[in-house]
């Protein structure tokens, strides 16, 4: 049996951040993954928008100085439109920032923290590997690999994904609340110039969303009923680049397909508790939210902070897998949490079609209209909801 002081299990962008964020720490740090990234051979559908909060995370942990700028995009403002078009504008100069957001790959990302973490010399990585059974002793976690090697910690760190294997085993309740929607992500090319900006679009069929990337390109993220999202995916490249353009109000003219189509299901996913004896999840593996703000990689950058944090601040007496110790690091993450997952929840939930209420486009295009007048609340406002604190 290997011991360690801690085991990671999942090194997507979440876990891989955590450990990274401890490669100056006194901690023994086993990392567990099923594959290492990859990156495509053009660009990547899968895209984040990065807060500035998040971006100083990355700066911190020495990610973000080796980062390819030529693939990197600031959002300096973001148009946002309700049903009935109502307008709500945010810009970065108002919000006293020099910018919302940064746009980037993920698999930019998570090939840069990979190369990081190659090199830490605290770390030990188990890749390829699959766990295939967890023991919670009372001194320590056991995790078995399929290949049967064993290892032991005092804690173990579940940022293996929104199916969470680990969360699983330690038995932690995760209510999962299906959208009945997915949300279908492609790049194009775009005939006139973005300027940085990133627009919405509340619409009867989800919500659209454009996100500038380098050069005259975008990412769009489109969250629709399922059954319109696989009406999507099997239009012809040429034909799902006009109906993006149409349905973005043409703001940026004609488009191009870059990439295919991609659709993944959206779900709410509420986890109650997400410590336990010798056990912390981060990322998704410890809540899911609607795309529809972005913040999903925001909130699992946060926990990954956060908790690397309180290790690295532990005395060397301190038993760090013991509950009344993690519980700190839960505290620290309720509220964000349950804010944004209510937030973008009830928001979802107040455009979609509701023929019951047929008055309720009115009142909702109204309270964006308000909401675009009162200057301290769009501040506020622009200032959240990229995480620009």
């Amino acid at each position: 049996m290997r011991s360690f002081d801690l085991i990671i299990l999942g090194g997507g962008l979440a876990g891989a951040s955590l450990a990274a964020a401890l490669r100056e720490s006194r901690l023994s740090i086993a990392l567990v993954e099923s594959q290492p990234p990859t990156r495509p051979a053009g660009w990547d559908s899968r895209i984040y928008a990065i807060s500035p909060a998040n971006a100083r995370f990355l700066q911190g942990i020495g990610v973000w100085e080796h980062l390819n700028s030529e693939r990197i995009t600031p959002i300096t403002a973001m148009h946002v439109f309700g049903d009935l078009g109502a307008p709500l504008d945010f810009s970065a100069q108002a919000a006293g920032v020099k910018e919302l957001a940064w746009v980037m790959e993920s698999s930019l990302m998570a090939d840069e923290l990979w190369e990081g973490i190659k090199r830490q010399p605290n770390l030990t990585r188990f890749c390829p590997a699959q766990p295939a059974a967890l023991e919670m002793r009372p001194e320590a976690a056991i995790l078995t690999l399929a290949e049967g090697t064993q290892l032991s910690a005092r804690l173990l760190v579940g940022a293996d994904g929104r199916d969470s294997w680990a969360r699983q085993q330690a038995g932690l309740k995760a209510v999962t609340t299906p959208y009945g929607e997915k949300g279908v992500v492609a790049n194009f090319e775009t005939e006139r110039p973005h300027q940085g900006i990133a627009w919405q679009w509340f619409r009867d069929d989800g919500v659209l969303a454009y996100l500038p990337l380098p050069g005259q390109r975008i990412s769009i993220v489109w969250s629709t009923p399922d059954a319109h999202a696989d009406e999507l995916c099997a239009l012809s490249p040429a034909d799902l680049a006009a109906q993006v353009a149409q349905a973005g109000q043409q703001v940026l003219g004609t488009l191009t397909p870059i990439t295919p189509a991609a659709a993944f299901a959206l779900r709410l996913i509420t986890v109650p508790q997400i410590i336990a004896h010798r056990l912390a999840l981060v990322g998704d593996a410890g809540h899911g939210i609607h795309p529809l703000s972005g913040h999903g990689i925001n909130l699992g950058f946060q926990d990954a902070r956060t908790l690397a944090e309180q290790l690295a601040a532990a005395p060397p007496w301190q038993d760090i897998g013991a509950e009344n110790f993690l519980r700190r690091y839960q505290r620290a993450r309720k509220e964000e949490t349950w804010l944004m997952q209510h937030t973008t929840d009830t928001l979802r939930r107040l455009f979609r079609a509701n023929p019951a209420l047929p008055l309720l486009p009115l009142f909702r295009n109204l309270g964006l209209s308000l909401a675009n007048q009162a200057k301290p609340l769009k501040t506020l406002l622009a200032r959240y909801a990229l995480g620009a604190f």
